[in-house]
């Protein structure tokens, strides 16, 4: 017998409308921040939005996740116990994304847990302890290669969910403590004030400077669209795209690409089935490359990667269009095959490899006239960030997502019984009592059309069976009447059957694999603090947002500057003309890298702060 799995995949929520358009474009799945406590601080949602986002979910047998995964404090995790009995009683959410081991240790309604990618899941023995613990769904570190993954699957029977698309941490989720100590703005808050992303220059030792105003910590957006069979193969469940603040078209767009090349797969892959109903149709041809990037990369899926940051800027690149041709005051000629359009924004990197910008007026055969000319030379490569439109059409209503079904009609002796059942196996009866009229002529096509016709619905008539001993008339109007009652019941019908999950988190004393709790640990609050002790372990620092650690890392990345810049002593043996430890200055900010070879690891400390 052939052994089946579900595949989700997940989608961002910002808000209420993104969550329904990523369910209308296919999502299985959605993931959205609670009204407080969120990763995302800036992308809160009302208890009255998850409810309503929850129902259209629910219809296709889709779930709503609700990121709650911030570390809170002892006071906060009581409005936190408050608000999850209300999320799971009132808004019916299916799980929450939680980061705090204190949130286990509340009074909770019987939700399914999910383990945040905040708790730095790269390792089988972090992922066998939430496991162990009762975790319904696991979320592993965006750094991990497909063979890590597979081995992590192999050891464990709890879904995986990975992502696969969107923009990407240089350090290890919940390990970056950058915007806590300099700007008091929390990662592990939903604070970040994005370090990151920012220009430094690279020196070394002795002050020489190496690069100038580079975003040596910024990577490119993460793509594995091209991976999602060897990542189905290793073991992933759960398909997560990135983007709480993200607009609509971004999520319109991205979710219906992943949509259809999931579909794909699915079509001739029968041991992974879809994780919900409906199918979805689409008036727009989805391209990762229109929607918000900084280029793209596969990170270290396939190992290291050679190219993973976007060194020149951390802004939008867009699609590849061609090179200029010619230069003039009034206008430039693009070589490509691309159709450029009124409104369009284009961009270029300029001799100092800063990205610039420019918006099309108008379009004239080949001749682009810009609404300024900018100081651009022939041969620059040109990409377009904005398609004005690719986001006209997205502004629209883009997609349908319709539920099979099938109807059948049967006469009875006081009349017709109707029956409709859906793709799920969810019917209903309806028996209408009318006097027959014998059909001067047949009546098979108007009936069947117009029992068809449930186009302002979820559902899709795909069959229509007719059961009669003689031809019968029945008006129009009536079968109407008989469908759009027939349809309400069985709408009726699948949001009674939709049941949440019941899952009761368990109270485990297994030992957590790391003894010694630092600051690492995120330890905010008491019952965090209980957790780990009633897993074996000692909790020798409290959470950095709680104590200031000197000298400490304040950022642990698998990204390593050395690497990219070809320097790796593991990969070449040429002495290097600079001396270590390199520095990243920027403004009144400086930071010191450390390189632990042996690892594969790269540290950032305050420089500003004591040495450890």
């Amino acid at each position: 017998m052939l052994k089946t799995r579900k595949i989700e995949l997940l989608a961002p929520a910002k808000n209420l409308e993104c969550g329904i358009e990523a369910i209308n474009h296919g999502a299985d799945a959605v993931y959205i921040g609670a009204p407080k406590f969120s990763a995302r601080a800036a992308a809160g949602n009302t208890l009255e939005d998850i409810t309503l986002l929850a129902e259209h979910a629910h219809l296709y047998n889709a779930k709503v996740y609700v990121a709650l995964n911030t570390i809170l404090n002892d006071k906060e995790l009581k409005d936190a116990e408050r608000l999850i009995w209300q999320l799971y009683n009132d808004a019916k959410a299916d799980a929450l994304i939680i980061q705090d081991m204190g949130i286990t240790k509340l009074s909770l309604p019987p939700i399914p847990l999910h383990a945040s990618t905040q708790m730095d899941n790269r390792g089988i023995e972090k992922v066998k302890f939430l496991e162990e613990a009762g975790f319904s769904q696991i979320v592993l570190a965006r750094e991990l290669t497909v063979d890590e993954i597979h081995d992590i699957a192999a050891q464990t029977k709890t879904p995986l969910e990975v992502f696969v698309h969107g923009a990407l941490c240089v350090s290890y989720s919940g390990q970056c403590f950058l915007s806590q100590v300099l700007s008091g703005r929390s990662a592990n808050k939903g604070a970040c004030a994005q370090y990151c992303r920012l220009p430094y220059d690279l020196s070394d030792a002795e002050g020489e400077e190496i690069l100038n105003k580079k975003h040596l910590l910024s990577m490119k957006d993460l793509n594995l669209s091209e991976n999602l069979e060897e990542l189905l193969d290793a073991g992933a469940s759960s398909l997560k795209i990135e983007g709480r603040l993200k607009d609509i078209s971004y999520v319109k767009n991205t979710v219906a690409y992943y949509r259809k090349k999931l579909d794909e797969i699915i079509a001739r892959r029968p041991e992974y089935i879809r994780a919900s109903s409906g199918t979805s149709s689409y008036i727009f041809e989805p391209s990762l490359s229109k929607s918000f990037n900084r280029g793209f990369t596969n990170y270290f899926f396939h190992n290291r990667s050679k190219e993973i940051w976007s060194i020149d800027s951390p802004k939008a690149i867009g699609e590849p269009i061609g090179k200029i041709t010619e230069v003039t005051t009034k206008y430039i000629k693009i070589n490509t095959t691309k159709k450029l359009n009124n409104g369009d924004g284009l961009c270029f990197f300029n001799y100092k490899r800063e990205l610039e910008g420019m918006q099309v007026n108008r379009v004239e055969g080949d001749i682009i006239y810009p609404a300024t000319v900018p100081n651009v030379k022939k041969g620059t490569f040109i990409y377009r960030n904005f398609d004005h439109e690719f986001e006209k059409n997205l502004s629209k209503k883009t997609a349908e997502r319709k539920i099979s079904a099938t109807i059948e009609i049967s006469e009875i002796p006081f009349g017709y019984s109707l029956r409709i059942t859906d793709e799920d196996d969810n019917y209903a009866i309806l028996n209408f009592e009318y006097e027959k009229q014998v059909a001067q002529k047949d009546q098979s096509e108007n009936i069947k059309n117009n029992l068809s016709k449930t186009g302002g619905t979820i559902f899709l008539i795909d069959q229509v069976l007719i059961d009669f001993q003689s031809s019968w008339f029945i008006p129009a109007s009536v079968l109407s009447e008989w469908r759009r009652q027939l349809v309400d019941k069985l709408l009726s019908v699948r949001k009674i059957r939709y049941r949440q999950d019941i899952v009761h988190f368990k109270q485990t004393s297994h030992p957590y694999p790391v003894k010694n709790i630092t600051y690492l640990g995120n330890v905010m609050n008491e019952m965090s603090k209980q957790f780990y002790e009633q897993h074996q372990s000692t909790v020798s620092q409290p959470a950095i947002e709680r104590q200031v650690q000197e000298g400490v890392p304040l950022m642990f990345t698998r990204h390593c500057i050395k690497q990219s810049l070809g320097w790796c002593p593991k990969e070449q043996t040429e002495k290097r003309p600079y001396i270590e430890p390199f520095f990243l200055t920027y403004n009144n900010t400086k930071l010191r890298l450390s390189f632990d070879c042996k690892a594969c690891e790269m540290k950032v400390f305050n420089e500003n702060s004591s040495r450890q």
